[in-house]
């Protein structure tokens, strides 16, 4: 699908047939979603530009993510989708050329969506495809923004939730190690267009009329990076309150078991010594050998119980 959007008066349209692009005029922005290669080839002659592959694309090479061409500004970036198992990045494609924004990209995401409701509420606001740019990474910012927010609502849950239980179970480590992927990724994906929005802040091609626009969304990452980075923080200190709280559950049965082996080592001893083949035993022969023995064996195990607890170890 390709959608072209221009400056029609004060209002924003939008155009889907591709045949109507030699006739628009103040284009602002083609965004070309799951295009064709057909489609791709007439955006390409009629605007003289050339789209990368999906393979340049995803490339990780700081020359791959950000370059100018034929007085062309390429950068390339990772956006978050949401999916049945959570999220996952999927690559987007920007270039600018003459005041016009292309976009290239398979998935699709809210911000795109956000980006164009935000056009057609405040048209006025919109005239090359610059704005646009802008728009979709502010957008895209405070999506990942809500997204951190949303993990920090969740740990602070749970935090509250072991706080009450104290009984740590496999749930609470498989939900940190979710929360932990899910940080990872959009710090991972914030320092991408960190570094992609530095190269443009930098490029003779991008208006400078926009550049303190652009200065504002990298002190918005910044700050993006150190809420993750706190994100972070307090998920590793959940994680070893978790440990330290399993830690304790297992040295408490470790000691249960250890109680149980010493209170009846004595009566076992004593089993022992009472059992031998001996006709020199005092109470061999004896009616009442059985229960002098079974008296001591009960008298051995309730002296090691009353020395636990007068020591405060049970």
């Amino acid at each position: 699908m390709v959608r072209i959007f221009y400056k029609q008066g004060r209002f924003i349209q939008k155009e889907t047939d591709l045949r109507e692009l030699s006739h628009l005029e103040n284009i602002l922005w083609i965004d070309l979603q799951g295009a064709t290669r057909d489609d791709e080839e007439w955006i390409e002659t009629k605007c003289n530009v050339s789209f990368q592959t999906p393979q340049e694309i995803v490339e990780i090479e700081s020359s791959a993510r950000y370059f100018e061409q034929n007085s062309t500004i390429n950068a390339n970036s990772n956006f978050l989708q949401p999916d049945h198992n959570g999220y996952h990045l999927y690559p987007v494609s920007f270039m600018l050329r003459n005041n016009i924004l292309f976009t290239y990209r398979t998935g699709d995401s809210k911000t795109f969506a956000d980006t164009v409701r935000k056009m057609k509420v405040n048209a006025e606001m919109f005239s090359t495809g610059d704005d646009v740019f802008l728009t979709l990474l502010e957008t895209r910012i405070e999506s990942d923004a809500d997204l951190l927010e949303g993990i920090s609502r969740e740990i602070t849950v749970m935090s509250k939730k072991l706080n009450l239980e104290k009984k740590p179970n496999e749930s609470y480590v498989l939900k940190i190690s979710e929360l932990l992927e899910y940080a990872m990724m959009v710090r991972e994906s914030t320092i991408d267009k960190q570094r992609v929005m530095s190269a443009v802040l930098r490029s003779a091609l991008f208006s400078d009329y926009h550049k303190e626009r652009l200065r504002i969304i990298l002190k918005d990452i910044s700050s993006l990076l150190e809420y993750a980075t706190f994100n972070f923080e307090r998920l590793e200190y959940l994680q070893d309150t978790i440990t330290g709280l399993i830690n304790l559950e297992q040295n408490q049965i470790i000691k249960i078991f250890t109680v149980f082996t010493i209170v009846f080592l004595p009566p076992t001893l004593i089993a022992g010594i009472f059992g031998m083949n001996y006709q020199a035993l005092p109470t061999s022969g004896k009616e009442w050998g059985f229960y002098f023995a079974l008296l001591l064996m009960i008298l051995s195990s309730a002296f090691i119980l009353y020395f636990f607890r007068r020591k405060r170890w049970i």
